[in-house]
């Protein structure tokens, strides 16, 4: 069960919930507009997604959405009219400040699982691509529909992330045609992790958050770290850092706990350290 969060986090103009395994629930909640983005929350998740480093009591994340909808990307009234009136470098602060979001998101060194309980739009999709593991309603979709509206299929990291995720091809079909993409097909070509039944979304995205959290957070912390600087390195690069990586990880309590348990015939308490 989830229980209120205590201070300093918030206030959020979005639910903010941890439970008794260290999962924090992020909840999307503006159901009448479909979870849209406003100024504001996207402010607050540029926060938040740092601040989260650095709080002990969580240890993975859960992103969803109240109601019907995932979350359909930026709010017509409360950003695009707004955008149309400030001067070019109040829109570029502003595009920037969008890409932090992603940018923390993958910096986190804990795992966020998206639960998308319906469709995904714009930036709503991209959210959930820079997700670690994505669980889908079979009635959900994807839509990275920026050109549909005028605007580069390259936002917030997509160019980047979506062809490293399901192909250069796919990618670009996806991102220069704007079309959906159904929860079957996601999960297809690699863009879900799993499809289940509406009402067991959240269940089943909370199941493997938590197995994250109760596991050895350090080392899937650092899983997730070395997923994510890989990416740019060419093959030498990319051994030498792993071995850096499990070097230190080797000197590790938590390894040396691994084989304290094995040695004793007991599961090991990980303390992730």
């Amino acid at each position: 069960m989830t229980r209120p969060t205590s201070a300093p986090r918030g206030p959020f103009d979005f639910r903010f919930e941890v439970d008794d395994h260290g999962v924090a629930v992020l909840t999307l909640d503006r159901p009448e507009r479909l979870n849209s983005l406003t100024f504001a929350i996207y402010a607050q998740l540029e926060r938040l997604f740092v601040d989260l480093a650095t709080d002990d009591e969580v240890r993975a994340v859960v992103l969803t959405g109240a109601g019907k909808g995932f979350c359909s990307g930026g709010d017509v009234d409360d950003i695009i009219g707004e955008l149309f009136q400030q001067e070019p470098h109040q829109t570029l602060a502003f595009t920037r400040m969008t890409g932090a979001v992603v940018r923390n998101m993958l910096r986190l060194d804990k795992p966020i699982v998206a639960a998308l309980n319906g469709t995904a739009a714009g930036a709503g999709a991209v959210l959930a691509l820079a997700s670690d593991l994505r669980v889908l309603a079979d009635t959900a979709k994807f839509a990275f529909l920026f050109t549909k509206v005028g605007l580069t299929g390259a936002d917030m990291g997509a160019a980047w992330l979506l062809p490293r995720m399901i192909g250069h091809g796919r990618a670009a079909e996806l991102l220069m045609l704007g079309d959906k993409i159904g929860a079957e097909e996601a999960y297809r070509i690699g863009l879900a992790n799993r499809v289940v039944a509406p009402d067991k979304v959240l269940d089943e995205a909370l199941a493997l958050a938590r197995r994250l959290a109760d596991g050895p957070r350090l080392a899937i912390g650092m899983t997730k770290r070395m997923l994510v600087n890989e990416w740019p390195m060419d093959l030498e690069s990319a051994i030498e850092q792993e071995a850096q990586a499990q070097a230190i990880l080797l000197r590790c309590h938590d390894h040396r706990e691994f084989h304290a348990a094995w040695s004793a015939g007991r599961p090991p308490r990980f303390e992730g350290r």
